[in-house]
């Protein structure tokens, strides 16, 4: 069967349905400020034009769209991590490599997240955004006393846990049941088999639900563009150059310095060389299919080892998502700021705490940080719906974010490597290397 190559990519398809979504929401505004409601019969049953479409086919289409995303939460989350953490079997490698890796790119995913929520905090990208009028009325419960969220990290009952959808005592739970299944040998390794076939499985139904993204975009936004005020479009292009500046400092801030400071080596051959790992980062949007050109780029243009590259880099991928931190440590802000919600200082932990450990969990494939979004908005919570006002943007900036996530792996195996002997100085400093054709044709 051939394949058709005129078929438009999710990116574009994202991007005319907010594109069509916007227009219609306005177009609908317009007409009902101009001309009024006007009514129609179906079947002998009448129907306002705007109440039908605005608060019939557009609200059913988003809600059923972000049930569709939080209702992958849990067995993403708590697949996800099994498999990640599971996957470290090899009893040399859970030592003082595999915890040199899994503290750098915790520490970078934590810097991630308190850089970007700081930044939120003082541009205050939300404020003077009026939310929809259903929506406007909501108020936060009461948050729990910091001594209460240490204990309920552990789960008294984890299937409670989840049926109830308390992230951070699933998290727990899983990376507890991914490491026991390392140390249970045979056993263990059947079941790790079995769980990495039902991540597979979960992918696919993720691939699902994002096919169906430029519909549920497209009825978020026509929905959003008919009910919200002018001020909402100035609040959304301020998050959204929020979120891109960040990005990009982490990328040739953060990275680099941390670089510089533990290896001593010059940043700027790392970047140099990663070129066209990030153009392919940037066109997937996803690090686990720039996994292959990313090792490659490791072993051949700057240097890493094969043992260390073979064993960092895919643990990276899995969970080094310092990018979708980033967004979701902005995004909870600033949805906080559009519903008038202060966030104590507990809150703001809780999002630290939630975002970092979210991206263990969080797998390298487009649209999954908006899944992870939706577990964060919970913990301090705040609406979910309020994710209807950033997802018509995300998959721009998620390409961004890939990029993000894919520079911070190869920077992490290269400190790695440095610090264990084991990347060759001579190759890394090298910068005609770089302009050598792609290192996977």
């Amino acid at each position: 069967m051939s394949t058709d190559n005129t078929k438009l990519s999710l990116t574009t398809r994202i991007f005319i349905g907010m594109c069509a979504g916007i227009l219609i929401g306005v177009l609908l505004q317009v007409a009902n400020y101009l001309i009024g409601d006007l009514d129609f019969n179906i079947f002998s049953m009448t129907f306002s034009t705007y109440g039908f479409f605005v608060d019939g086919i557009f609200h059913a289409g988003g809600k059923i769209f972000v049930n569709a995303l939080k209702m992958l939460v849990v067995p993403l989350v708590f697949v996800s991590l099994i498999c990640g953490t599971s996957s470290l079997s090899d009893p040399s490698k859970l030592g003082r490599l595999g915890g040199k890796s899994i503290a750098l790119y915790m520490f970078t995913t934590f810097v991630a997240v308190i850089v970007a929520m700081t930044s939120a905090l003082i541009f205050k990208p939300g404020e003077g955004f009026n939310p929809p009028t259903e929506t406007s009325e909501f108020v936060a419960t009461e948050s729990p006393g910091f001594v209460q969220v240490i204990i309920d990290m552990v789960p008294s009952n984890p299937i409670s846990a989840m049926a109830e959808g308390q992230m951070i005592p699933i998290i727990v739970f899983a990376i507890l049941f991914g490491i026991s299944l390392t140390y249970a040998g045979e056993a263990g390794k059947r079941m790790a088999a079995s769980f990495n076939d039902l991540n597979e499985v979960i992918m696919k139904i993720v691939t699902i639900v994002m096919n169906f993204a430029p519909y549920g975009v497209f009825c978020l936004l026509a929905k959003l563009s008919a009910t919200v005020d002018s001020g909402a479009i100035f609040a959304i292009f301020n998050y959204f150059i929020n979120v891109l500046f960040i990005l990009i400092l982490h990328a040739v801030i953060v990275y680099p310095l941390l670089l510089k400071i533990t290896t001593g080596l010059n940043p700027a051959n790392l970047l140099f060389k990663m070129r066209e790992v990030a153009m392919f980062a940037f066109s997937s949007a996803s690090s686990s299919a720039t996994l292959p050109l990313t090792m490659a780029t490791a072993r051949q243009k700057l240097g890493v080892s094969r043992s260390v590259a073979s064993f960092t880099l895919p643990l990276g991928a899995t969970i080094n998502m310092d990018g979708t931190a980033i967004m979701q440590g902005i995004a909870t802000v600033f949805i906080a700021q559009v519903y008038n919600v202060d966030l104590s200082t507990v809150d703001l932990l809780m999002v630290v705490m939630t975002a970092t450990l979210a991206s263990v969990g969080t797998a390298g494939v487009p649209g999954v940080g908006l899944i992870l979004l939706a577990l964060v908005l919970q913990q301090v919570n705040l609406p979910v719906e309020g994710i209807a006002l950033i997802i018509g943007i995300d998959r721009l900036l998620d390409m961004t974010r890939t990029v993000v996530n894919v520079t911070g792996d190869s920077t992490i195996a290269t400190i790695v490597a440095k610090t264990e002997g084991e990347l060759d100085e001579d190759m890394y400093n090298d910068r005609t290397l770089a302009h050598k054709k792609s290192v996977i044709e």
